[in-house]
């Protein structure tokens, strides 16, 4: 099965339309199938109460508010009209995430191939009905939840007439210690949810990703960006172009890897049978009429002989011929 890769631009475009535009060139030429942007109205996201983040605090200061951080990187509709459009020039799959009610009702009308469900809002009740009554399918994150959270998560778009649901593992703190993956998480969601599992990733570097597509994600979504060193909440914690080429090829080679799940002997092993395996050959020169024993008989290569697990049934018998030492049986 051919793992869905998501190149999260995120707000990594710092509120540029020409950022934004090379980064879907980019993620294009990585190899991933969609990108994926932020859609929202910041005076509809967050009040003007609301704090940054920790680390948005480290990667962008305590001045501003996160209020004034967002309205900075928030790009407009028209852009993501222009965006898609340059997608399918271009492409690669057009994603956006909506992060108010208002941006569900304008990116539906875009007829994007699923809607992938932020973390933040999992325990957004309004948010979770109005996605669901699109009828699209959706791909949700649960950074930060409990299991009963995103079971109820669930209750609720199914109940509103989601049909199609994938639920990805995360963690949401940026970047996420290895120490806080909890990747086998992902094979306890799978096996009660009952539903395909995916991986959204926050560590640096790309193990944690290649290690979740081994483990069965039919979805990974990675942050990333053209520089790490660019001011912005995100960029530290996303790949740049080259370690996202890197990423997907690597994932690749797991689907290729994962197989059938059913252990036989492959193809390409088969001609390999007769030089590492063995046979039961002469420990000595061997007479016509002499008895077959431990001390006449060995075990060496090449395996076209007869197979060392005859091993009781030639011991006993007696030599039909002679035969030289090493000489197969």
């Amino acid at each position: 099965m051919r793992v869905i890769i998501i190149a999260e631009a995120g707000v990594n475009h710092n509120g540029s339309m020409e950022l934004a535009k090379k980064m879907v060139v980019a993620a294009k030429e990585a190899g991933a199938d969609y990108i994926k942007f932020q859609t929202f109205i910041p005076k509809k996201l967050v009040s003007r109460f609301a704090e940054k983040a920790e680390y948005q605090k480290k990667t962008t200061g305590e001045e501003q508010s996160q209020l004034q951080m967002l309205e900075k990187l928030a790009l407009t509709q028209p852009d993501f009209v222009e965006l898609k459009a340059y997608c399918k020039e271009v492409g690669i799959g057009f994603i956006s995430t909506p992060f108010d009610l208002e941006s569900i009702d304008f990116l539906d009308k875009l007829d994007m191939d699923f809607w992938k469900l932020p973390s933040g809002e999992v325990t957004n009740l309004p948010y979770l009905e109005k996605l669901a009554r699109t009828g699209r399918k959706i791909v949700m994150s649960t950074g930060m939840c409990e299991m009963d959270e995103i079971q109820d998560a669930i209750k609720i778009l199914e109940a509103n007439g989601s049909k199609d649901i994938t639920v990805l593992h995360c963690n949401t703190e940026y970047p996420t210690p290895f120490a806080d993956v909890n990747l086998l998480a992902m094979k306890e969601m799978e096996e009660i949810l009952k539903k395909p599992i995916g991986y959204s990733d926050h560590t640096v570097g790309i193990e944690v990703p290649i290690a979740a597509a081994a483990l069965g994600a039919t979805v990974i979504e990675k942050h990333f960006t053209l520089d790490k060193t660019m001011e912005g909440p995100d960029h530290r914690a996303s790949l740049e172009p080259n370690e996202l080429t890197e990423m997907v090829k690597a994932i690749r080679n797991i689907e290729l890897a994962r197989g059938d799940g059913k252990k036989h002997r492959t193809a390409s092993e088969e001609k390999n049978c007769k030089v590492a395996r063995k046979s039961i050959v002469a420990a000595r020169t061997i007479h016509k009429g002499e008895v077959f024993s431990e001390e006449n008989l060995t075990v060496k290569r090449p395996g076209n002989g007869i197979s060392p697990m005859r091993w009781h049934d030639i011991i006993g018998t007696c030599a039909k011929r002679n035969y030289e030492t090493d000489e197969l049986i």
